[in-house]
């Protein structure tokens, strides 16, 4: 089924600075349609597109002192051409990092899910995730990793998704850090989610249970959120004055049977489309 979505920024740039966006859809995903427009007053950047390894598309600029509106749209068509995990892949995410301290929570993750594996293991996680930690926006902090959410047990999504590939990783589970767009998630805005490795696929792992799974759209994957941020600069300030996201589904003659009616199974292995 299409989804339509959308991202609008208004950025306060005090001084020329190195502006890096990540909001646009992966390179992997069919689109019927696509703009991305930056404009300060008269002017309109055009910026340059970089893409990672994992057909994540960074958007780069030298913005200028001013008010920059920056403008997303996207219509999906269907579900992202899946693509062959690599070695390197498996092993980088298996490695502790920033915000996923594998390392410190090992004792406690051997402890708390022994003799667990497979698909028992992942759903065994995401129940301990969900139920120990609490949504509260605006309570947790940027700089929190998974072992700050695992000690006060509040956080976001992004605080969720790093507990659980922390927690996956420390049972020798390759785990990766996703952002996307998430068609009908309450509060609106972009979301994050985990995803673990398992028999030869990326499976999604949403311990918020705060969107369908199956509606998700990919804007980039990671280690952990220092790679996926919707919005880095350097060598000069900006501020946020303005942030809107949107992400819905849309009615077309392709419509899925299977989606998205229904509840999301959480204990079902799902793939982001």
């Amino acid at each position: 089924m299409p989804r339509v979505v959308t991202a609008e920024m208004d950025l306060e740039i005090w001084s020329p600075v190195d502006l890096i966006l990540q909001v646009a859809a992966t390179r992997h995903t069919p689109l019927a349609e696509e703009s991305l427009t930056l404009r300060q007053g008269d002017r309109e950047y055009t910026p340059t597109e970089i893409v990672d390894q994992n057909g994540s598309r960074l958007h780069r600029i030298t913005g200028e002192a001013g008010v920059l509106e920056v403008r997303y749209r996207a219509i999906v068509t269907g579900p992202a051409a899946a693509t062959e995990p690599r070695d390197l892949e498996t092993i980088t995410y298996l490695r502790p990092s920033r915000y996923c301290q594998s390392d410190e929570v090992f004792a406690q993750a051997r402890r708390q899910f022994r003799g667990l594996e497979g698909a028992e293991l992942l759903t065994a996680v995401e129940d301990f995730v969900a139920s120990s930690t609490t949504y509260a926006p605006g309570l947790s902090q940027g700089t929190d990793s998974a072992v700050t959410t695992l000690m006060t047990g509040q956080g976001v999504c992004r605080d969720y998704a790093h507990v659980v590939i922390a927690l996956l990783r420390a049972m020798d589970v390759p785990a990766r850090y996703t952002a996307c767009y998430a068609p009908g998630l309450e509060p609106m805005d972009f979301h994050a989610v985990a995803e673990a490795y398992l028999d030869g696929a990326w499976y999604v792992i949403d311990a918020t249970r705060l969107a369908d799974r199956r509606s998700l759209v990919r804007i980039a994957t990671g280690r952990d959120a220092a790679d996926c941020a919707f919005l880095s600069y350097h060598g000069g300030a900006v501020g946020l004055q303005h942030l809107r996201v949107d992400a819905e589904w849309t009615a077309g003659e392709d419509v899925d049977p299977d989606l998205p009616g229904g509840a999301d199974d959480h204990r079902a292995l799902v793939r982001i489309g």
